[in-house]
């Protein structure tokens, strides 16, 4: 079994993740800005503010794998890519695997087209900088970050979040950085989702990679 330290525990896809890695007996801590209402039985809840290198430092220490479950939205809106690069010297420090929550505007339509976030004419002006910051990470930061560190970079279907919950169904597809359905965007559920991330964590199988999960 893993450690797994999962940055933003208590959002959409990190809380999905914490428990889908602490039912398969992993050791999981769960760092987020303050502790959720119902804990995971079994993780380690650490109330932390993920713009603190200190504390991310003292969570990332002895870990086997760091999920960066966090948006770029909110306190994070400004200093999001700083943080994950933050994030991202820690693990390599720890000889930790990184493991990002990505978005589906980093993925491409086919084979070596260009990604989505090139043509954010139909997306709505308020929530441009946000998709642009999320996609930056792979586009710009992720590759940039020395070969000593191992991350994998994992974009969902377009229709995933609260907004789009979903049921549990116990199965997805798995692409690399070509949609699994670039016609419509596709849609999977939190649960669904964190299955497929917690496989990618065990079967150890994408090495600084961009992978998208979908149903």
């Amino acid at each position: 079994m893993s450690r797994i330290v999962v940055i933003g525990g208590t959002g959409y896809a990190g809380s999905a993740i914490v428990a889908e890695a602490a039912a398969r007996g992993h050791e999981v801590t769960a760092l987020s800005r303050s502790l959720p209402d119902d804990r995971v039985p079994g993780v380690d809840h650490i109330p932390g503010d993920a713009t603190d290198e200190k504390a991310l430092a003292s969570v990332i220490s002895g870990a086997d794998v760091v999920v960066a479950a966090l948006a770029p939205r909110g306190p994070l809106a400004g200093p999001f890519r700083e943080v994950n690069r933050t994030i991202a010297r820690l693990a390599d420090a720890a000889h930790a695997r990184l493991f990002v929550v990505g978005g589906y505007s980093s993925l491409r339509p086919a084979a070596r087209a260009p990604r989505f976030v090139e043509d954010l004419s139909h997306v709505p002006a308020e929530v441009r900088d946000e998709v642009l910051d999320g996609a930056a990470l792979i586009v710009e930061d992720l590759p940039a970050t020395p070969d000593t560190l191992d991350w994998v970079f994992v974009s969902p279907a377009l229709a995933f979040g609260a907004f789009a919950p979903g049921e549990r169904l116990g199965e997805y597809r798995l692409g690399d950085d070509v949609a699994v359905q670039p016609d419509d965007g596709g849609a999977i559920s939190a649960p669904d989702y964190a299955i497929g991330f917690v496989d990618l964590i065990e079967h150890d199988d994408h090495h600084r990679a961009h992978v998208n999960l979908a149903h």
